[in-house]
């Protein structure tokens, strides 16, 4: 028998047991329930994929913005001086620096108080590098202002019953002398614009005021600072080299290492939460193993018959094969559309809202790279060609003489 009438053969007998059978509903019955469920895991795979990459990116996004790609740091009290920085400015020209002083406040509002930790910058330099700031540094850059003047998150002026034009008391850990004793060190300043960074942590700890502030009330030099946040584009690839012309007394930290073990965390739950999901595509698979093995089971004349007429046990063990492939084959595609629809339709229409102070965004973020969705296929495809051997292989060792002696 040659190639051409092989296949031509095959695909008759394909498409003959693809057709409902009057006598055996539950073979078809079952058929369509396999196709449902490979459709319906990839469907869920893709939009739970999606979704724990958009979070997961959303995260990345605000942690990156909020503790800038890489970081200065000082070891011992001498700080980070003028001339460093000009020095890694001068062989680093793209790096867009902010020095910064910095040092952990009470903030005290009539009865109302609340941690925080209070920034020292150039409003202006701070701008560049971070565009939640930048955002509130915009409102107030062409007013006048004091040097004791505050830009907070929306969370702490809340959480302080305060609004922006008013002035909220800064205890300091450093102690100032009066009478015969000594009293935490504390100044008035005023609020003079608000940021909202979509992080309850951020929005509530973190204060800047200006590097004059900190000159003014520490007795600071103005050119020695205990930081210094640093944009670049590609922070990975240079930080190793900054790191070779820093002095001993001097670190640099990247924005990764600060927050590894989240996103450590995170990546090892998408992991799970794949391997899971997975497990509704194997479920499926078992109905496809089912359906084919009840039809094989109920053409068994047919499949001796054929034996008989000359097919060879490839060919029967193709048609059986080829026709969990084609019911696999289905679902996926159908389970794609399906998957496609659904991201399109929680990206562009705000079904599920999200608590922002939790997740960062109202919006249910979602992406799904291209690299997860093969990932999804692949995975769904070697489950459905695992389901279709071992029935293929039944079928091909189906005993002639027997079936026919019997029937």
């Amino acid at each position: 028998m040659n190639d051409s009438y092989s296949f031509a053969f095959i695909k008759k007998f394909i498409k003959h047991y693809l057709k409902y059978d009057k006598d055996n509903p539950f073979i078809f019955i079952s058929a369509m329930l396999a196709l449902l469920g490979i459709a319906m895991g990839v469907m869920v795979l893709m939009v739970a994929m999606g979704v724990t990459n958009g979070t997961q990116k959303e995260f990345k996004k605000r942690l990156f913005v909020m503790n800038y790609p890489l970081t200065l740091v000082s070891y011992d009290t001498n700080g980070i001086s003028q001339a460093l920085i000009d020095k890694i400015h001068q062989k680093f020209p793209d790096l867009i620096m902010s020095p910064y002083f910095v040092t952990q406040v009470i903030a005290k509002n009539a009865d109302s108080v609340n941690g925080a930790i209070l920034y020292g910058v150039d409003f202006k330099q701070e701008a560049k590098i971070n565009s939640i700031f930048k955002k509130a540094y915009q409102e107030i850059k062409d007013k006048n202002y004091s040097k004791f003047s505050i830009i907070t998150g929306d969370d702490l002026l809340t959480a302080l019953g305060a609004k922006r034009g008013e002035k909220v008391t800064l205890f300091f850990s450093q102690n100032q002398a009066s009478g015969f004793g000594t009293l935490p060190l504390q100044k008035r300043f005023q609020v003079i614009s608000t940021f909202d960074s979509g992080l309850t942590a951020y929005d509530k700890g973190i204060i800047y005021t200006t590097k004059q502030a900190f000159v003014k009330i520490f007795k600071k030099s103005p050119t020695t600072f205990d930081g210094v946040h640093i944009f670049s584009k590609k922070p990975m690839q240079i930080i190793d080299k900054i790191k070779a012309i820093l002095p001993s007394n001097v670190g640099i930290e990247g924005w990764w290492q600060q927050n590894g073990g989240f996103f450590r965390a995170m990546q090892m739950e998408k992991k799970a939460l794949f391997l899971v999901l997975l497990l509704i595509i194997l479920v499926a698979s078992l109905n496809i193993i089912s359906s084919l093995l009840m039809t094989v089971m109920s053409r068994r004349s047919e499949i001796a018959l054929m034996r008989t007429l000359g097919a060879t046990k490839q060919e029967v063990k193709n048609i059986f094969f080829y026709l969990g492939i084609i019911l696999g084959g289905v679902g996926i595609i159908i389970g794609t559309i399906l998957g496609l629809f659904l991201i399109w339709l929680l990206t562009h229409y705000n079904i599920i809202t999200l608590p922002a102070d939790v997740y960062g965004t109202s919006k249910l973020p979602i992406d799904l790279p291209i690299s997860d969705y093969l990932k999804i296929i692949s995975g769904t495809a070697i489950i459905v060609l695992l389901s279709s051997l071992y029935p293929a292989i039944k079928a091909a060792k189906t005993d002639i003489l027997k079936v026919l002696r019997n029937e």
